[in-house]
Protein backbone atom coordinates (compact mmCIF):
# COMPACT_ATOMS: atom_id res chain seq x y z
CA UNK A 1 0.00 0.00 0.00
CA UNK A 2 2.64 2.10 0.98
CA UNK A 3 4.51 1.56 -2.42
CA UNK A 4 1.17 2.53 -4.10
CA UNK A 5 0.29 5.44 -2.87
CA UNK A 6 4.33 6.70 -3.24
CA UNK A 7 4.30 6.12 -6.75
CA UNK A 8 0.52 6.95 -7.33
CA UNK A 9 1.54 10.76 -5.73
CA UNK A 10 4.94 10.72 -7.80
CA UNK A 11 3.58 9.70 -11.11
CA UNK A 12 0.20 11.80 -10.77
CA UNK A 13 2.34 14.98 -10.01
CA UNK A 14 4.98 14.55 -13.12
CA UNK A 15 1.76 14.29 -15.43
CA UNK A 16 0.11 17.54 -13.94
CA UNK A 17 3.56 19.25 -14.28
CA UNK A 18 3.45 18.08 -17.94
CA UNK A 19 -0.17 18.65 -18.70
CA UNK A 20 0.71 22.40 -17.49
CA UNK A 21 3.22 22.90 -19.06
CA UNK A 22 1.46 22.32 -22.37
CA UNK A 23 -1.38 24.12 -21.80
CA UNK A 24 0.30 27.08 -19.96
CA UNK A 25 0.10 28.98 -22.84
CA UNK A 26 -3.72 29.03 -22.76
CA UNK A 27 -4.89 29.62 -19.50
CA UNK A 28 -5.39 32.96 -18.25
CA UNK A 29 -2.38 35.13 -16.93
CA UNK A 30 -4.33 36.18 -13.35
CA UNK A 31 -4.97 32.00 -13.03
CA UNK A 32 -1.29 31.04 -14.71
CA UNK A 33 0.90 32.89 -11.40
CA UNK A 34 -0.85 30.89 -8.47
CA UNK A 35 -1.17 27.73 -10.88
CA UNK A 36 2.60 27.95 -11.17
CA UNK A 37 3.61 29.18 -8.06
CA UNK A 38 0.79 26.23 -6.35
CA UNK A 39 2.87 23.96 -8.68
CA UNK A 40 6.35 24.75 -7.41
CA UNK A 41 5.27 24.47 -3.48
CA UNK A 42 4.04 20.99 -4.31
CA UNK A 43 7.20 20.00 -6.60
CA UNK A 44 9.29 21.13 -4.16
CA UNK A 45 7.35 20.10 -0.98
CA UNK A 46 6.60 16.81 -2.70
CA UNK A 47 10.22 15.73 -4.50
CA UNK A 48 13.05 17.74 -2.19
CA UNK A 49 11.90 15.15 0.91
CA UNK A 50 12.05 12.03 -1.51
CA UNK A 51 15.24 12.84 -2.67
CA UNK A 52 16.84 13.40 0.46
CA UNK A 53 15.09 10.02 1.64
CA UNK A 54 16.41 8.25 -1.28
CA UNK A 55 20.18 9.24 -0.59
CA UNK A 56 19.71 8.49 2.92
CA UNK A 57 18.62 5.22 2.30
CA UNK A 58 21.02 4.27 -0.35
CA UNK A 59 23.75 5.12 2.03
CA UNK A 60 22.98 2.94 4.68
CA UNK A 61 21.90 0.30 2.13
CA UNK A 62 25.41 0.32 0.87
CA UNK A 63 26.97 0.40 4.21
CA UNK A 64 24.81 -1.80 5.59
CA UNK A 65 27.67 -4.21 6.71
CA UNK A 66 28.91 -1.90 9.25
CA UNK A 67 25.63 -2.52 11.12
CA UNK A 68 24.43 -5.66 12.24
CA UNK A 69 21.38 -6.56 9.92
CA UNK A 70 19.04 -7.09 13.28
CA UNK A 71 19.95 -3.32 14.00
CA UNK A 72 19.48 -1.84 10.30
CA UNK A 73 15.71 -3.81 10.57
CA UNK A 74 15.14 -1.12 13.61
CA UNK A 75 17.24 1.88 12.96
CA UNK A 76 17.41 1.90 9.09
CA UNK A 77 13.41 2.73 9.08
CA UNK A 78 13.26 5.51 11.43
CA UNK A 79 16.56 7.45 10.10
CA UNK A 80 15.50 7.15 6.73
CA UNK A 81 11.43 7.79 7.60
CA UNK A 82 12.75 11.04 9.47
CA UNK A 83 15.27 12.28 7.07
CA UNK A 84 12.08 12.56 4.89
CA UNK A 85 9.25 14.07 6.78
CA UNK A 86 11.72 16.56 8.36
CA UNK A 87 12.80 18.24 4.98
CA UNK A 88 8.81 18.28 4.41
CA UNK A 89 8.10 20.09 7.69
CA UNK A 90 10.97 22.34 7.40
CA UNK A 91 9.74 22.88 3.47
CA UNK A 92 5.52 23.21 4.72
CA UNK A 93 6.72 26.09 7.39
CA UNK A 94 8.52 27.92 4.96
CA UNK A 95 5.35 28.08 2.99
CA UNK A 96 2.81 28.85 5.23
CA UNK A 97 4.80 30.98 7.99
CA UNK A 98 8.08 31.76 7.01
CA UNK A 99 7.19 33.42 3.53
CA UNK A 100 5.55 36.44 5.58
CA UNK A 101 7.66 36.38 8.91
CA UNK A 102 9.42 40.16 8.26
CA UNK A 103 12.87 40.83 9.44
CA UNK A 104 14.29 43.52 10.36
CA UNK A 105 18.37 43.85 9.46
CA UNK A 106 19.69 47.17 11.25
CA UNK A 107 22.68 48.45 9.74
CA UNK A 108 25.06 51.26 10.60
CA UNK A 109 27.30 52.55 8.45
CA UNK A 110 30.24 55.23 8.53
CA UNK A 111 31.43 57.23 5.56
CA UNK A 112 34.18 59.77 6.09
CA UNK A 113 32.63 62.10 3.30
CA UNK A 114 29.09 62.16 4.59
CA UNK A 115 28.58 65.52 6.10
CA UNK A 116 28.09 66.34 9.82
CA UNK A 117 24.30 67.68 9.50
CA UNK A 118 23.49 63.72 7.98
CA UNK A 119 24.49 62.00 10.65
CA UNK A 120 22.62 59.67 11.72
CA UNK A 121 20.37 59.97 8.81
CA UNK A 122 17.94 56.92 8.35
CA UNK A 123 17.14 54.63 5.64
CA UNK A 124 14.74 52.00 5.46
CA UNK A 125 14.95 50.01 1.59
CA UNK A 126 12.65 47.24 1.13
CA UNK A 127 13.01 45.48 -2.81
CA UNK A 128 11.24 42.60 -4.80
CA UNK A 129 7.32 43.14 -3.65
CA UNK A 130 5.94 41.18 -6.37
CA UNK A 131 2.73 41.95 -5.38
CA UNK A 132 1.00 39.25 -7.76
CA UNK A 133 2.30 36.67 -5.95
CA UNK A 134 0.62 38.29 -2.66
CA UNK A 135 -2.79 37.36 -4.40
CA UNK A 136 -4.69 40.56 -3.07
CA UNK A 137 -3.41 39.60 1.08
CA UNK A 138 -3.59 43.15 1.93
CA UNK A 139 -3.47 42.64 5.34
CA UNK A 140 -0.14 40.91 5.05
CA UNK A 141 1.62 43.79 3.74
CA UNK A 142 0.03 46.09 6.24
CA UNK A 143 2.12 44.18 8.85
CA UNK A 144 5.26 45.38 7.16
CA UNK A 145 4.09 48.59 6.48
CA UNK A 146 3.40 49.06 10.25
CA UNK A 147 7.72 47.87 10.81
CA UNK A 148 8.34 49.97 9.11
CA UNK A 149 6.82 53.14 10.03
CA UNK A 150 7.30 52.14 13.55
CA UNK A 151 11.23 52.53 12.70
CA UNK A 152 10.63 56.54 11.54
CA UNK A 153 12.70 56.11 8.93
CA UNK A 154 14.27 59.52 6.97
CA UNK A 155 13.71 57.93 3.75
CA UNK A 156 12.22 55.28 2.37
CA UNK A 157 14.33 53.00 -0.64
CA UNK A 158 12.12 50.93 -2.85
CA UNK A 159 14.80 49.18 -5.12
CA UNK A 160 12.31 47.61 -7.77
CA UNK A 161 10.16 44.50 -9.04
CA UNK A 162 6.75 45.51 -7.94
CA UNK A 163 5.10 42.91 -10.15
CA UNK A 164 5.58 40.22 -11.73
CA UNK A 165 5.00 41.53 -15.34
CA UNK A 166 1.34 42.89 -14.66
CA UNK A 167 -0.12 46.44 -13.97
CA UNK A 168 -3.05 44.39 -12.96
CA UNK A 169 -1.63 42.91 -10.13
CA UNK A 170 -1.59 46.53 -8.53
CA UNK A 171 -5.86 46.45 -8.11
CA UNK A 172 -6.80 47.43 -4.94
CA UNK A 173 -3.33 47.97 -3.75
CA UNK A 174 -2.96 51.84 -3.82
CA UNK A 175 -5.21 52.05 0.00
CA UNK A 176 -2.01 49.64 1.58
CA UNK A 177 0.51 51.93 -0.11
CA UNK A 178 -1.05 55.25 1.38
CA UNK A 179 -0.50 53.52 4.78
CA UNK A 180 2.94 54.71 4.59
CA UNK A 181 3.91 57.67 7.22
CA UNK A 182 3.69 60.76 5.68
CA UNK A 183 6.47 61.82 7.11
CA UNK A 184 8.91 59.77 4.98
CA UNK A 185 10.15 60.28 1.49
CA UNK A 186 10.06 57.77 -0.56
CA UNK A 187 11.74 57.07 -3.90
CA UNK A 188 11.93 54.05 -6.31
CA UNK A 189 13.75 52.48 -8.92
CA UNK A 190 12.46 49.72 -11.73
CA UNK A 191 13.23 46.39 -11.51
CA UNK A 192 13.65 43.62 -14.27
CA UNK A 193 9.76 42.11 -14.22
CA UNK A 194 8.83 45.60 -14.30
CA UNK A 195 9.36 46.18 -17.95
CA UNK A 196 6.76 43.37 -18.97
CA UNK A 197 9.86 41.93 -20.97
CA UNK A 198 8.58 38.16 -19.67
CA UNK A 199 5.00 37.74 -21.21
CA UNK A 200 3.57 37.67 -24.92
CA UNK A 201 1.65 41.13 -25.67
CA UNK A 202 -0.99 41.83 -28.24
CA UNK A 203 1.23 44.96 -29.06
CA UNK A 204 3.79 47.14 -28.31
CA UNK A 205 1.36 49.39 -27.40
CA UNK A 206 0.02 47.12 -25.41
CA UNK A 207 3.01 46.61 -23.29
CA UNK A 208 3.94 50.22 -23.27
CA UNK A 209 0.39 51.00 -21.78
CA UNK A 210 1.12 48.48 -18.84
CA UNK A 211 4.67 50.36 -17.93
CA UNK A 212 2.77 53.64 -17.89
CA UNK A 213 0.33 52.31 -15.58
CA UNK A 214 3.06 50.89 -13.30
CA UNK A 215 4.56 54.42 -13.16
CA UNK A 216 1.64 55.87 -12.43
CA UNK A 217 1.16 54.00 -9.40
CA UNK A 218 4.40 55.59 -7.89
CA UNK A 219 3.37 58.48 -8.85
CA UNK A 220 -0.08 58.02 -6.99
CA UNK A 221 1.42 56.97 -3.88
CA UNK A 222 4.01 59.65 -3.24
CA UNK A 223 7.25 57.62 -4.43
CA UNK A 224 9.30 59.79 -6.48
CA UNK A 225 10.59 57.15 -9.34
CA UNK A 226 14.30 57.81 -10.12
CA UNK A 227 14.61 56.63 -14.00
CA UNK A 228 18.22 57.24 -14.93
CA UNK A 229 18.20 60.30 -12.82
CA UNK A 230 19.44 61.71 -9.29
CA UNK A 231 17.80 63.98 -6.41
CA UNK A 232 19.43 66.15 -4.83
CA UNK A 233 18.79 66.31 -0.53
CA UNK A 234 19.65 69.42 1.20
CA UNK A 235 19.79 70.21 4.27
CA UNK A 236 21.28 73.48 6.53
CA UNK A 237 23.11 74.28 3.15
CA UNK A 238 24.72 70.71 2.69
CA UNK A 239 23.76 68.18 0.34
CA UNK A 240 23.90 64.73 -1.00
CA UNK A 241 23.15 62.98 -3.70
CA UNK A 242 20.37 60.24 -4.20
CA UNK A 243 20.94 58.11 -8.00
CA UNK A 244 18.59 55.81 -9.49
CA UNK A 245 18.84 54.14 -12.69
CA UNK A 246 16.77 51.61 -14.52
CA UNK A 247 17.38 48.10 -14.29
CA UNK A 248 20.69 46.95 -15.55
CA UNK A 249 21.78 43.26 -15.19
CA UNK A 250 23.98 41.20 -17.26
CA UNK A 251 22.76 39.06 -20.27
CA UNK A 252 19.85 37.75 -20.35
CA UNK A 253 18.92 40.51 -18.21
CA UNK A 254 18.40 43.84 -20.10
CA UNK A 255 20.53 46.72 -19.86
CA UNK A 256 18.00 49.87 -19.40
CA UNK A 257 20.24 51.85 -16.82
CA UNK A 258 22.62 54.56 -17.93
CA UNK A 259 24.25 55.66 -14.60
CA UNK A 260 26.49 58.23 -16.63
CA UNK A 261 23.19 60.25 -17.77
CA UNK A 262 22.17 59.71 -13.65
CA UNK A 263 25.01 60.90 -12.55
CA UNK A 264 24.87 64.31 -14.19
CA UNK A 265 24.25 67.58 -11.98
CA UNK A 266 25.67 65.31 -8.83
CA UNK A 267 29.68 66.19 -9.58
CA UNK A 268 30.22 68.38 -6.96
CA UNK A 269 28.29 66.86 -4.33
CA UNK A 270 30.84 64.23 -2.39
CA UNK A 271 28.37 61.98 -0.59
CA UNK A 272 26.16 59.76 -3.28
CA UNK A 273 23.66 56.81 -2.83
CA UNK A 274 22.83 54.63 -5.72
CA UNK A 275 19.79 52.51 -6.18
CA UNK A 276 20.55 50.34 -8.60
CA UNK A 277 18.31 46.88 -9.16
CA UNK A 278 20.83 44.40 -9.92
CA UNK A 279 23.54 44.02 -7.47
CA UNK A 280 25.50 42.44 -10.76
CA UNK A 281 25.69 46.16 -11.74
CA UNK A 282 27.81 47.39 -8.57
CA UNK A 283 31.25 45.63 -9.82
CA UNK A 284 31.12 46.40 -13.35
CA UNK A 285 30.01 50.22 -13.00
CA UNK A 286 30.47 51.04 -9.55
CA UNK A 287 33.55 49.96 -7.95
CA UNK A 288 36.20 52.14 -8.41
CA UNK A 289 34.78 53.68 -11.69
CA UNK A 290 32.70 56.05 -9.62
CA UNK A 291 32.70 57.87 -6.27
CA UNK A 292 29.45 56.27 -4.92
CA UNK A 293 29.86 55.41 -1.14
CA UNK A 294 27.06 53.55 -0.81
CA UNK A 295 24.58 51.40 -3.46
CA UNK A 296 21.40 49.14 -2.86
CA UNK A 297 20.17 46.38 -4.29
CA UNK A 298 17.63 43.64 -4.77
CA UNK A 299 17.03 41.27 -7.43
CA UNK A 300 18.39 38.03 -5.97
CA UNK A 301 15.80 37.46 -3.37
CA UNK A 302 18.85 35.32 -1.80
CA UNK A 303 17.42 32.12 -3.87
CA UNK A 304 14.52 32.75 -0.93
CA UNK A 305 16.59 29.79 0.89
CA UNK A 306 19.98 29.74 2.84
CA UNK A 307 21.57 27.94 5.53
CA UNK A 308 22.77 29.77 8.57
CA UNK A 309 25.01 29.44 10.98
CA UNK A 310 25.89 31.93 13.44
CA UNK A 311 27.01 35.19 11.33
CA UNK A 312 27.50 32.75 8.38
CA UNK A 313 25.34 32.16 5.36
CA UNK A 314 25.04 29.87 2.70
CA UNK A 315 22.95 30.10 -0.65
CA UNK A 316 22.73 28.20 -3.91
CA UNK A 317 22.44 31.82 -5.24
CA UNK A 318 26.40 32.30 -4.81
CA UNK A 319 27.24 30.54 -7.93
CA UNK A 320 24.94 32.58 -10.19
CA UNK A 321 26.04 36.09 -8.26
CA UNK A 322 29.00 36.67 -6.26
CA UNK A 323 26.96 39.37 -3.94
CA UNK A 324 23.22 38.14 -3.10
CA UNK A 325 22.48 38.90 -0.08
CA UNK A 326 23.47 41.76 2.68
CA UNK A 327 26.58 44.36 3.33
CA UNK A 328 29.58 43.89 0.57
CA UNK A 329 32.51 46.34 1.34
CA UNK A 330 35.21 47.14 -1.37
CA UNK A 331 37.56 50.35 0.03
CA UNK A 332 35.57 53.14 0.86
CA UNK A 333 32.32 51.80 -1.16
CA UNK A 334 29.81 49.65 -0.03
CA UNK A 335 26.98 47.81 -1.42
CA UNK A 336 23.72 46.40 0.66
CA UNK A 337 21.59 44.02 -1.10
CA UNK A 338 18.05 43.48 0.53
CA UNK A 339 16.79 39.70 0.56
CA UNK A 340 13.16 41.13 -0.76
CA UNK A 341 9.90 41.69 0.82
CA UNK A 342 8.13 39.15 -1.06
CA UNK A 343 8.54 36.19 -3.29
CA UNK A 344 8.62 34.83 -7.03
CA UNK A 345 7.71 31.13 -8.21
CA UNK A 346 7.99 28.48 -4.93
CA UNK A 347 6.08 30.31 -2.62
CA UNK A 348 7.98 30.39 0.43
CA UNK A 349 11.10 31.22 2.28
CA UNK A 350 13.42 28.61 3.77
CA UNK A 351 16.06 30.15 6.23
CA UNK A 352 15.94 33.93 4.40
CA UNK A 353 13.11 35.38 5.76
CA UNK A 354 11.73 38.75 3.61
CA UNK A 355 13.82 41.62 4.51
CA UNK A 356 13.29 45.05 5.72
CA UNK A 357 16.37 46.80 5.90
CA UNK A 358 17.44 49.60 8.56
CA UNK A 359 20.46 51.86 7.84
CA UNK A 360 21.86 54.35 9.65
CA UNK A 361 24.55 56.58 8.27
CA UNK A 362 27.06 57.58 10.51
CA UNK A 363 30.21 60.56 10.30
CA UNK A 364 33.11 58.90 10.57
Amino acid sequence: MIHIVFWFFTIGLITAIIILKIRLDHIQPRRKQLLISSLYGLTISSFIPKIIFVIVMAVFFFSNYIISEKTSLLIIPFIGLFAGFLPFFVIVYGIFKARYHFKVHHIKLSFKQLPDVFHGLKIVQISDLHLGSFNHQFHILDRAIYKINQLEPDLLFFTGDLVNNFAWELRGWRKAFRNFSPKINKFAVLGNHDYGDYCKWDSKTAKQENFNAIKTFYKENDFKLLLNESEIIEKENDKIALIGVENWGKPPFKQYGDLEIALKGTEDIPFKILLSHDPSHWPEEVIDQTNIALTLSGHTHGMQAAFKLKNKEWSPIKYKYKHWAGLYKENQQCLYVNRGLGWLGFPGRLGMRPEITFIELLKD
